[in-house]
């Protein structure tokens, strides 16, 4: 009898699907973004995402192999973490852009913390902030490119919502399609919409923290934006700055995001709230980015109102 009891440390409920196999899945999700990115704005867009991805592999098993760790590379979250790093570059960045942000990515914000799991903050997300403060001008140059750097002369260079900021008309259907400027993975919802349909159906998200992110987002550009309920305004917002990157991909994050359901819920409103106000208060027409990073500050905060007491903790005691 005393042979069939093992004794182990919690959890002791673990569910089949490894780190690995996630990983993979959302990189397959990424791959329409990456190829509509590819197609948009040419072939330099493969010279930034290899060195991106590369730079986050390489610098992840350096790190462990100098600091004596476990070698994790092949759970593929480095992987992930340099493809989400160059979807959130502009296809003229000049190649040591990945290189710094990739680095910082994976030794100031992850291993740092403690590797996969520990890290508070999206790496990704967190290496582009850092990215657009050091490097403000190469940051936001969305000058598009074609090929390995020829500039193409019948397309502006200023992204759908600086141009919508600035009372400009906007293209709805190029935003969706992608025919437009942005960073290399924001510019088509289609081929985004279609990596995310692909995670539902695999199971590796669900719809409480995408939808309750962009519902809170819509009702408060209906309050705040000056439009109103205009449609067109709306929708261009929706379509535009990486709204739908960040909501179906990086907001997602399992390590970074509520592990309960209703902290889910209360997380997406909360960077729904934050996005809208940093573009309609903030000097930026973006936000995604800023939102995020912040909602994920605030974790531990929404942990504690929304985890619910144990049995026998925490209430009153009755004589």
């Amino acid at each position: 009898m005393s042979e069939l009891l093992h004794v182990s440390s919690s959890p002791h409920i673990r569910s089949k699907i490894k780190t690995d196999h996630i990983m993979m899945m959302v990189a397959a999700a990424l791959l329409p973004a990456t190829v509509s990115g590819l197609y948009n704005f040419g072939w330099r867009v493969l010279l930034l995402t290899g060195i991106s991805v590369g730079t986050c592999v390489g610098t992840e098993y350096l790190y462990e192999v100098l600091m004596h760790k476990k070698i994790t590379i092949h759970d593929f979250s480095a992987v992930v973490t340099g493809l989400l790093l160059a979807l959130n570059l502009p296809p003229s960045a000049p190649w040591w852009i990945p290189v710094i942000g990739g680095v910082f990515a994976i030794v100031i914000v992850k291993q740092l913390f403690g590797g996969l799991g520990q890290n508070i903050m999206n790496p990704a997300l967190a290496a582009r902030c850092f990215l657009l403060l050091s490097f403000t001008g190469q940051m936001t140059d969305f000058t598009p490119t074609k090929g390995w750097g020829t500039i193409v002369d019948t397309v502006s260079g200023a992204t759908p919502l600086a141009a919508l900021k600035s009372g400009e008309h906007v293209d709805l259907m190029s935003m969706f399609m992608g025919n437009t400027t942005g960073t290399i993975g924001e510019t088509s919802v289609l081929a985004l919409l279609l990596g995310a349909i692909f995670l539902l159906i695999m199971k590796i998200i669900d719809l409480r923290i995408p939808l309750s992110y962009l519902g809170s987002f819509v009702i408060f550009m209906i309050l705040f934006g000056g439009r109103g309920f205009d449609v067109s305004f709306l929708l261009a917002h929706l379509c535009g700055g990486g709204l739908m990157l960040g909501a179906w991909f990086m907001a997602t994050d399992y390590v970074t995001t509520p592990i309960t359901k209703s902290g889910q819920i209360l997380y997406g409103i909360l960077l729904g709230i934050l996005t809208g106000l940093f573009r309609v208060m903030g000097a930026s027409a973006e936000g995604v980015s800023y939102a995020i990073i912040f909602g994920n500050l605030l974790i531990p905060l929404i942990e504690r109102v929304t985890v619910p007491t144990a049995f026998g903790k925490g209430g009153m005691r009755h004589e």
